[in-house]
C-alpha cells in the first residue's frame, strides 16, 4: 500500500499580495481504498493551502489537488527563494506517505513611511527633532535624508544622514534645526521645513515639520526687572527717610556705651597686670627652686641641653611585622579563616600604624582581632576587600597588646571560583616595650 505524488511545477514565482497555483497528482498505489490528506510543509506553509485537503481513491486511481500560494504583503515574508514540500499522507499506510519538494520565488516590494517627531517644536535658538523611518517592505533598504526649508532661514544638522533598514524595522536620526538669525523680542515666527527620504530604489517620500522661533529673552524677564527696580527705589527711600536716622542714633548710643565698657575693661586690665606681675615674680622663684631640686642650674645660659629626668620610662624599641592570608573561597560571608601572629613573649606591643594590602582586588571581608591569653577575642578593625587595594590606619593612641595576647587576621573570601583564593595581607608597625 502507499501513494505517489507528482507536482505540475517545482519552480514557481509570486509577488507578495498575489497568488500562484500548481497542481499535485495523487495516485493510490496500494491494494485498498484509501484516504489521502494533502498539505504543504516548510517556510511557505503559513500562506499555502491545498484544495481539496483530502481525497479518497480506489486502488490504481489518481486525483488532482490544487495547491495555492498567496504570500501576504508583509515584512515577515522575506523576498527570495522559499523551499516547500507537498506532503501526501495515507490513512491506511502512514509509512507509505510521500513528500514532493519544490521552491517558490517571492518577489520584492518596498513600503516606506517617515515621520518627524515631534512635528512642531517651539525654541529660541535651536529645535531638536527625530526623523523616524519605517521599512514595511520585505527587503533591506538604504535611505538618505535631505532636510531643507523653502525660505532658507534654517540650518540643519543630522547625526546620521544615511540609514539602512532591515525588513520590518524602524530607524531614527536626530535632527537639529537652528535659525540663521535670532531676535531678542517680538512675536514668535513659524519656520516650516521638510525632510526628504530618498531610498536606494523606488520613489522618495517627504515628511514635514515646523520650528516656531520665539524671542530669546523670556517673557517674564522685563516685568521682573521692572518689579526689582521699583523695589530698589522703595528701599532707597526707606533708607534715607527712616532707617538712616535710626541707625545714626543707635550707633551714637552704642559708641558711648562701648566707650564706658572699654574704660572699665582697661582699669580691670591694669589691676590684673599688677597682680600678674606679682605672680610672675613668685613663679620665677618657684621655678628656680624646682630646677635646683632636679639638679639643674637656674643660672645656665639659654639653649643649654636639658638634663634628662632620672628614672624616665623608656619608650621601647621599634618593631614591625606582617601577617599574610591565603583564604579559601566560601559562599558563606560569616565563615572566616584565621591567620595569627604572636608579639614578643617578654614585651608589650604598641601598634600605631596598620597597612592593609589587597593587590589582586579580592572580594570578601578582612578583620583584625585581639586574642587574649584565655582565648577571648575582640574585633579591632573590619573592612570589605572590595573597598581598597591599599589602606592605611594610623592611631594617635596606639593599640596595646599585652604579654600573651595575639594579633589575629581573619578573612572571609567571596572570590569567583575561577579567581581562586583571597591573598590579602596586613603590616603592623609600632614599638615593643620590655616588661619584667
Amino acid at each position: 500500500m502507499g501513494a505517489t505524488a507528482t507536482l505540475s511545477a517545482t519552480g514557481l514565482a509570486v509577488a507578495p499580495g498575489d497568488e500562484v497555483t500548481c497542481t499535485v497528482v495523487v495516485r493510490n498505489t496500494g491494494d485498498l481504498v484509501d484516504a489521502f490528506a494533502v498539505d504543504v510543509v516548510g517556510d511557505a506553509a503559513d500562506w499555502a493551502t491545498a484544495e481539496p485537503a483530502s481525497v479518497n481513491l480506489v486502488p490504481g486511481a489518481d486525483a488532482s489537488v490544487a495547491v495555492r500560494f498567496a504570500p501576504p504583503r508583509a515584512p515577515g515574508v522575506t523576498a527570495g527563494a522559499v523551499a516547500f514540500g507537498v506532503r501526501v499522507t495515507s490513512r491506511e499506510d502512514p509509512h507509505g506517505s510521500v513528500v514532493e519538494e519544490g521552491s517558490i520565488e517571492v518577489g520584492e516590494f518596498t513600503d516606506l513611511s517617515a515621520e518627524l517627531v515631534p512635528a512642531r517644536v517651539e525654541a529660541g535658538a535651536r529645535g531638536r527633532f527625530e526623523v523616524a523611518v519605517d521599512n514595511l517592505g520585505n527587503s533591506p533598504v538604504a535611505v538618505r535624508l535631505h532636510p531643507a526649508d523653502p525660505d532658507g532661514e534654517l540650518e540643519f544638522r543630522l547625526d546620521r544622514p544615511d540609514l539602512v533598514l532591515a525588513p520590518g524595522t524602524v530607524a531614527f536620526a536626530r535632527l537639529v534645526a537652528k535659525p540663521r538669525n535670532t531676535f531678542l523680542r517680538g512675536p514668535s515666527q513659524p519656520r516650516p521645513f521638510r525632510v526628504e527620504v530618498v531610498p536606494s530604489a523606488g520613489p522618495s517620500l517627504t515628511t514635514a515639520g515646523t520650528l516656531v522661533q520665539r524671542q530669546l529673552l523670556p517673557r517674564w524677564l522685563l516685568p521682573a526687572l521692572a518689579a526689582l527696580l521699583a523695589l530698589a527705589i522703595a528701599l532707597v527711600a526707606l533708607w534715607f527717610t527712616v532707617l538712616r536716622p535710626a541707625v545714626k542714633s543707635a550707633a551714637r548710643d552704642a559708641a558711648v556705651e562701648q566707650a564706658d565698657e572699654v574704660r572699665a575693661v582697661a582699669e580691670q586690665a591694669q589691676a590684673g597686670a599688677r597682680q600678674a606681675q606679682g605672680e610672675a615674680e613668685r613663679a620665677k622663684v618657684n621655678s628656680e627652686v624646682a630646677m635646683r631640686e632636679v639638679g639643674l642650674d637656674p643660672s645656665a645660659p639659654p639653649g643649654s641641653p636639658p638634663t634628662a629626668r632620672p628614672g624616665a620610662a623608656a619608650e621601647g624599641r621599634p618593631t614591625d611585622f606582617r601577617v599574610a592570608a591565603d583564604a579559601r573561597v566560601t559562599a558563606d560571608p560569616e565563615q572566616f579563616s584565621d591567620f595569627a601572629s604572636a608579639p614578643p613573649a617578654d614585651a608589650v606591643l604598641l601598634i600605631s600604624d596598620i597597612v592593609l594590602q589587597n593587590p589582586r582586588g579580592d572580594t570578601g571581608t578582612v578583620r583584625v582581632l585581639r586574642e587574649a591569653a584565655d582565648g577571648a577575642r575582640g574585633v579591632l578593625l573590619e573592612v570589605g576587600l572590595a573597598n581598597f587595594r591599599d589602606l592605611d590606619r594610623h592611631y594617635v593612641e596606639p593599640l596595646q597588646f599585652r604579654k600573651g595576647e595575639k594579633v589575629v587576621l581573619q578573612v572571609s573570601c567571596q572570590n569567583p571560583a575561577e579567581k581562586g583564593n583571597c591573598t590579602p595581607s596586613v603590616s603592623f608597625s609600632g614599638r615593643a616595650v620590655d616588661v619584667p
